[in-house]
């Protein structure tokens, strides 16, 4: 009798690009738009910093993602109980010697752009780049992988919202603002919305591998609770920016609260894993389109 095919592998490009996990890659881009918008509007915009800071984001988040998913599959916390999209390392597409060198090299090819913005940001750049790498390698690895104590949500709220933006910002206009570390505010929220997404859904396989994110530590009605608080702050952002004399535009991303009351209900709703990876896939587009209305509404 002639047994069933074994699947087709996909492509190694294929892998390799769901490896990167585009979903999570409006975290990168999101905060770049918004400081770099700021400086437009002080009329310091400097398209040069601004493609640095947004490619030295990307590789960051992608090293990561392959951290992630290098360092889930050593402790593991990726295994065949797992409900989300396949990981490289686990499912056995990439070897693990073969992710830790992707990377090594993808955290190396950052350093290579990181050194570009010492040009206008000065050296205090070398520190807040070699933070940023560590921080997204020790998320998942290390002696103290943050990740695996609840400290995930905190990581990427700082790095991926407040020192993203202020970072974007000081290398175009040359000094702090105020107004981009409270833009950072938004970005970091609903950033960290995302990762809360993604572990809502591995919250039971991440508890049977003591990786003890917020959801694992403090239960799914935590979550919940932090998620709608998130949207909340995120879209009080902009009144704030409206009362400390912006103009009226600055308002645009709360037109998106009814979107953000559905994502509200989704969650709570949600219970299958094709459920979760929807609305983590619309919770990414959710900041990807916060950070763009944003942006429009301090140009305009």
């Amino acid at each position: 009798m002639i047994g069933d095919a074994a699947p087709t592998p996909p492509a190694p490009w294929r892998t390799w690009v769901s490896a990167a996990r585009p979903r999570t890659l409006p975290a990168a881009v999101a905060p770049v738009v918004t400081g770099s918008a700021l400086a437009g509007h002080d009329h310091r915009f400097d398209p040069a910093a601004a493609c640095l800071c947004l490619v030295f984001a990307l590789l960051v988040q992608v090293g990561t993602n392959f951290a992630n998913d290098y360092y889930d599959f050593v402790h593991g916390a990726d295994t065949a109980a797992r409900v989300g999209p396949r990981r490289a390392v686990a499912s056995g597409l990439v070897r693990p010697a073969v992710m830790r060198r992707a990377m090594l090299a993808v955290f190396a090819a950052a350093v290579a752009v990181g050194l570009g913005l010492v040009h206008w940001g000065g050296p205090w750049m070398l520190a807040v780049g070699a933070a940023c790498i560590l921080c997204g390698a020790a998320y998942t690895g290390g002696p103290w992988p943050l990740g695996y104590y609840g400290l995930g949500d905190i990581f990427v709220f700082v790095f991926f919202g407040l020192v993203a933006v202020t970072v974007t910002y000081f290398v175009q206009a040359g000094r702090i603002s105020g107004h981009a570390a409270l833009a950072g505010v938004p970005m970091g929220l609903l950033a960290a919305n995302i990762l809360l997404v993604n572990n809502y859904r591995d919250a039971d396989t991440d508890a049977a591998a003591n990786k003890r994110t917020l959801v694992v530590r403090f239960g799914r009605r935590f979550a919940r609770a932090q998620h709608a608080a998130s949207l909340c702050g995120a879209l009080a952002v902009p009144i704030v920016f409206k009362a400390t004399g912006f103009g009226p535009w600055c308002l645009l991303p709360v037109l998106m609260a009814p979107l953000a009351l559905s994502h509200v209900r989704r969650l709570s709703a949600a219970r299958t894993a094709a459920e979760h990876v929807a609305l983590l896939g619309d919770t990414s587009r959710f900041l990807a389109a916060y950070a763009a209305l944003f942006a429009a509404g301090v140009l305009l």
